[in-house]
């Protein structure tokens, strides 16, 4: 079976794969490369990998150690234990400086080396220049819906709000609800269990860190009950919590990272007339103008000179449905060619029906590799997500150019997800990441 090893990283990588009796082959990756391994010999595993980010100089003689070399790092990573998945992520030391992924598309396999970035301050490696309409952002849909399953539920219990933003998480989708003179989420009929208040605390204590002060974070508003006092309660709490309405981006246009660093964007999905806002609907930060329900074609609006893509299929009719729903999240985030104006992509993941609740929607169930089972979104996602970013490799010892020039993008555009960390390995947060980075 064809294998294929892809380097997106900046600096070579040699890799050796283990033999069942030993040690295996070494293979050295240029930067930005790609090597393809027709006929592996007899033992070829890939479930263990040493790899070292300097040239071979010498070996250990341990039959079991890592390489070794004046300037040679080397770290012995794993496939974790699991059958039937599409994509998965190998396991190494935490000191380890790459991703390591296993994908399976069609009757190929690919392994991809992506570099591990520091997903608490990754905005700051991008320009104070860039517009938020140019980046890639992960986000959380339904952000605060930790309870309900399997119908309300929508992230993991061990994903609360502070690790989500430690984990890249960067644009939020917060539910709300009057209850009793306060604010609290909610996601339908059901209580979240958390106040608006420690939701503000949260978010201030991350703007503030010292690794994460250049971040910034959208953060969607949106009424999940008919009280008539939510936009004013919002605007008081906001007020009244940490940080105040200093905290805050509340101009009805699409910044600049510069302008938003250690900011919250507010991105109010309420209000009405906006009569509680001293600026009115242009005082409530980014607000859209029409917002048709699970429009399966999507929809578009303004934003004063920027027009936004929205796609928010959500209603599928089962879970058979799912390709077609993942076919249509990613296609919106394909920058346009030459388009006059500029493009924002609003993309959710997401979706929620009898015959196609949120977890299996997300993670899919079975042991779809071989057939048996249903791949869910996540994993589809993060296998397109690996396919578009191997399109800046050369193959090596090659003349031929890479399929996307380093210097264009791949994808952007702001996305809501539900249950990201799972299926386990598929990671999709951190390749959302990298799209910021290779490909421009």
């Amino acid at each position: 079976m064809p294998l294929d090893i892809v380097n997106l990283t900046s600096i070579p990588i040699t890799l050796e794969v283990k033999k069942k009796t030993g040690r295996g082959d070494r293979i050295t990756i240029p930067a930005h490369g790609l090597v393809e391994v027709n006929k592996p010999k007899h033992g070829f595993s890939l479930d263990s990998w040493d790899l070292n980010a300097a040239s071979l100089e010498k070996t250990d003689a341990s039959e079991n150690s890592a390489l070794l070399g004046p300037a040679t790092h080397t770290f012995s990573l794993k496939r974790p234990l699991g059958f039937g998945a599409m994509i998965q992520m190998l396991t190494g030391p935490n000191a380890c400086p790459w991703r390591v992924y296993k994908c399976k598309v069609g009757s190929r396999r690919t392994i991809y080396i992506v570099k591990k970035r520091d997903m608490r301050s990754f905005l700051s490696g991008l320009p104070d220049s860039m517009s938020l309409a140019d980046v890639c952002l992960p986000g959380t849909h339904d952000t605060m819906a930790f309870y309900g399953w399997p119908i309300s539920q929508c992230q993991a219990s061990d994903t609360p709000l502070s690790a989500q933003l430690q984990q890249g998480i960067r644009i939020l989708d917060i539910r709300l609800a009057v209850i009793k003179g306060r604010l609290i989420a909610y996601h339908g009929v059901y209580s979240q269990r958390s106040t608006f208040a420690s939701i503000l605390a949260t978010l201030c204590t991350f703007l503030n860190s010292a690794a994460s002060r250049r971040e910034t974070l959208i953060v969607s508003i949106k009424q999940e009950d008919r009280g008539g006092d939510f936009s004013r309660l919002v605007r008081e709490e906001i007020e009244q919590g940490p940080g105040g309405i200093r905290l805050w981006w509340l101009e009805n246009r699409i910044p600049t990272l510069g302008e938003v660093r250690g900011k919250a964007i507010m991105f109010s999905r309420f209000g009405g007339n906006g009569a509680d806002w001293p600026g009115g609907l242009e005082g409530m930060g980014i607000h859209p103008t029409t917002w048709p329900d699970s429009a399966k074609e999507g929809f578009e609006w303004w934003c004063k000179n920027t027009m936004v893509r929205t796609q928010d299929w959500y209603s599928i009719p089962s879970f058979l449905d799912i390709p077609e729903k993942t076919a249509l999240a990613v296609e919106v985030l394909r920058p346009p060619e030459q388009a006059p104006m500029q493009v924002l992509s609003i993309s959710f993941f997401s979706a929620s029906s009898p015959l196609a609740v949120p977890p299996l929607v997300a993670t899919g169930w079975g042991w779809p590799s071989v057939g048996l089972g249903v791949e869910g979104v996540n994993s589809r996602i993060s296998r397109f997500l690996l396919t578009q970013l191997g399109k800046v490799a050369r193959p090596a010892e090659s003349d031929e150019e890479p399929k996307t020039p380093v210097n264009e993008p791949i994808l952007r555009g702001w996305t809501f997800i539900d249950f990201y960390r799972l299926p386990s390995g598929s990671a999709i947060v951190p390749l959302l990441v990298e799209c910021n980075f290779l490909g421009r």
